[in-house]
């Protein structure tokens, strides 16, 4: 047998490490591509839609605020909304027909505040035949809770019934594929194949909704700023009407 010299050994030795290593690191790398797309989420992507369901709600439901843009069609009507919701109040804009409106609830109480576009077509487009239209032009309006404006709109500001009504989809469930929201990757699951919704769920830290495409061409809404606090105040009182009797309801 013949010997091999030890420093030629040596070099062998490290060549094969050096070589290891580098074929190490490839899988390594291939590992972290895009063979596996739950590789570095939150782990929900790998779970059974019923599940995934069960967590996006259990972390809205525990979030304490969050903003939800988008439409929702209701009763026939579509109202487009802009709010930022959280367990004692809400504030934010609803347009509907046309007409734009901001509801801010601080407490029980709410304010309903719009232009006198708004409120002269709320009153059949005389004014309120008094002037009042101009009078409640830019002002913050009290509305009574035993008017019917106060239960139509009030469910706008309110993060547990807004949230009850929406993240519902229909049918049977299933996972449909990894997507993204605005740089987000996020799960989708349907109802029905999509017939009874979709619900995009985010893949990184809490498994918030992010997206909704409620059933029935119902609208479809974004959530956003999940636990972000802010302070909603009862607005001055130079800014703030009591209207004193039911608000119009055309």
């Amino acid at each position: 047998m013949t010997a091999i010299p030890q420093g030629r050994t040596r070099r062998t030795a490290r060549a094969t490490a050096i070589c290891a290593l580098a074929v190490t690191g490839v899988a390594v790398l291939g590992g972290c591509g895009g063979d596996d797309p739950d590789a570095g989420t939150n782990g929900v992507g790998k779970l059974p839609a019923e599940q995934i369901q069960t967590r996006t709600r259990a972390a809205a439901d525990g979030a304490a605020a969050v903003r939800l843009a988008g439409a929702v069609v209701t009763s026939g009507r579509t109202y487009q909304l802009d709010m930022r919701l959280k367990e004692d109040g809400g504030t934010g804009s609803v347009t509907a027909q046309g007409a734009t409106f901001q509801l801010l609830r601080v407490g029980e109480q709410l304010y309903l505040k719009a232009d006198s576009d708004f409120w002269n077509h709320a009153s059949g487009g005389d004014g309120g035949g008094d002037g009042t239209a101009g009078k409640l032009n830019g002002k913050y309006v009290k509305v009574p809770q035993t008017d019917p404006a106060y239960k139509r709109f009030s469910g706008f500001t309110d993060k547990s019934v807004l949230l009850d009504g929406l993240l519902t989809l229909h049918g049977s469930l299933a996972t449909d594929g990894h997507h993204d929201q605005s740089g987000t990757p996020t799960i989708r699951i349907t109802g029905d194949k999509g017939s009874g919704g979709t619900l995009d769920v985010s893949l990184q830290g809490t498994p918030y909704p992010l997206r909704l495409v409620r059933a029935g061409g119902a609208g479809a809404l974004s959530f956003s700023d999940w636990g972000k606090d802010f302070t909603v105040t009862e607005p001055d009182q130079g800014d703030t009407v009591d209207y004193g009797k039911q608000l119009p309801t055309s």
